[in-house]
């Protein structure tokens, strides 16, 4: 329990202010061709490490690559907690824009923003 314990402080899981669910990778593929998913999600990657938004004791972003958030048309999907917003098209082009305008600003991006369920509480 201690190492889980130990992981879960180093990656600020109690203490980020965001999270980042990105459609990438799928088994069957359907909202978008397997590679774009996983070029979306290398540049995510990369981005959110040069930003800086994972790092320290209270990361702005922690990321997860799922398999599937099974809203399969106009993909990669991606959605933010805990403010509920949905995307769409999440190109690296369109990943920018989130993590410029919504992670960084905390203003949506309207027009790739399809849904959003800002009473949820995970």
């Amino acid at each position: 329990m201690q190492n889980l314990t130990n992981t879960a402080q180093t990656l600020g899981l109690s203490t980020a202010r965001r999270h980042l669910f990105l459609c990438a990778d799928q088994t069957e593929p359907k909202c978008c061709a397997k590679q774009s998913g996983i070029d979306s999600w290398n540049y995510l990657k990369r981005r959110v490490t040069e930003l800086g938004l994972a790092s320290g004791p209270s990361p702005h972003l922690l990321r997860t690559k799922a398999n599937c958030l099974r809203a399969c048309t106009q993909g990669p999907i991606a959605v933010v907690y805990p403010d509920g917003t949905w995307y769409h098209s999440c190109t690296p082009e369109i990943i920018e824009r989130i993590l410029q305008e919504h992670i960084l600003q905390g203003i949506p991006v309207k027009e790739y923003t399809f849904a959003q369920n800002p009473n949820f509480t995970p």
